[in-house]
């Protein structure tokens, strides 16, 4: 469990789980202990152990879209702790639905479910005291959503952005000219000392993505 951040009243950390060592948070609030799961993929005995550990009353999961890596076995951890689901995107429900079947492929035990609460673009999500934005993302999926802390300038990108890359645009409703307006459209306005969890892979900020990514930095948007 690798600790992100201890600004303010967010704390996150950072637990890799299934096959893909997907990058599933822990986020709490310090002033209350409570925090959820974003994306608990799999790996449930070491997602549990990890929030023990922290100290932290679990009282909700958050997910950022439908592939298995990232919410396959959400539900059953929902069911297990009696927790609500957060996220994604009513869009991919066409994700969610097919979980049973492209989990095993992958080699992860996976369960549909249900969320408790789609999300769209201008929510909010509450863990403890601490308010997140929901920022709809499409183009990886067409439900993907990012988790922004405006406080600590903190973001949760699931697999729209990655450090010195972009998410794969080529599965079943992928759209790559959608997830690039969304980067550029939605995030880089957030601010380039945004600090970025991504589903796979380091920590990053918006800021450096902008010089060197060579998808989305301002020199590839503007060679087109």
């Amino acid at each position: 469990m690798t600790e992100t951040t201890t600004q303010a009243a967010l704390r996150a950390a950072i637990i890799p789980v299934t096959p893909f060592q997907q990058n599933c948070s822990l986020i709490w609030c310090s002033r209350t202990m409570r925090g959820a799961l974003v994306d608990p993929g799999g790996d449930l005995p070491k997602l549990k152990d990890a929030v023990q550990r922290a100290g932290v009353t679990l009282e909700k999961i958050l997910i950022t879209h439908g592939h298995a890596d990232h919410c396959g076995q959400a539900g059953m951890l929902a069911a297990e702790l009696g927790l609500p689901i957060e996220g994604p995107a009513e869009p991919d429900r066409f994700w969610i639905a097919r979980l049973e079947d492209d989990g095993p492929r992958f080699g992860i035990e996976t369960k549909v479910f249900e969320p408790t609460r789609w999300l769209v673009d201008g929510d909010t999500v509450t863990v403890g005291d601490l308010e997140l934005e929901v920022i709809h993302c499409p183009g990886h999926t067409p439900g993907h959503v990012v988790f922004f802390h405006r406080g600590t300038s903190f973001a949760f990108v699931g697999d729209v952005l990655f450090a010195g890359s972009i998410g794969r645009t080529d599965f079943p409703m992928g759209n790559h000219q959608d997830l690039l307006d969304a980067i550029t459209g939605k995030l880089w306005p957030l601010g380039d000392g945004v600090t970025f969890v991504p589903g796979h892979g380091d920590v990053s900020t918006f800021g450096q993505e902008r010089q060197t990514n060579p998808y989305v930095s301002d020199r590839a948007i503007a060679a087109g």
